[in-house]
């Protein structure tokens, strides 16, 4: 087990659940890379996986969570947006893309820590989704 996973508020099975719901049901009606709507979907994904954490985390409605949250969320298009092009040759990257996203954080490992999770769902639509979650324990 990992140092992430020791410290993580909710288990991982169920911290992955509640993403991926949260990615398929931003992405629901999407057929492909929007730029209009990244933002809309992003924004989607990071409310509903933080009010997921707070709701899972609080020990009652009336008392805060014992945790403070960051979820940051990155949609990527994948590939070329001229096909045409990209079968003629004209483009020597056609269908190539490249990501690297890094943290660090300065915590107490034992109670804060940091997951992050790609969305498999969003590939078929030509997006590769990243979600990275970070807690800090506040007790």
């Amino acid at each position: 087990m990992s140092s992430e996973a020791a410290a993580s508020p909710i288990p991982i099975p169920d911290l992955t659940k509640i993403t991926t719901e949260a990615c398929a049901e931003a992405l629901k009606n999407s057929k492909g890379y929007e730029h209009d709507a990244v933002g809309t979907w992003n924004s989607e994904i990071i409310n509903t996986v933080l009010k997921a954490l707070i709701s899972a985390t609080a020990p009652e409605a009336s008392k805060p969570p014992p945790y403070r949250f960051t979820v940051n969320s990155t949609i990527v298009q994948q590939g070329v947006i001229d096909e045409t092009a990209a079968a003629e040759g004209a483009l020597s990257n056609a269908g190539k893309r490249g990501m690297h996203s890094a943290s660090g954080a300065f915590w107490d490992v034992n109670k804060d820590g940091m997951w992050t999770f790609k969305y498999e769902g969003a590939e078929d639509r030509g997006l590769d989704v990243v979600v990275c979650v970070t807690w800090f324990s506040v007790v």
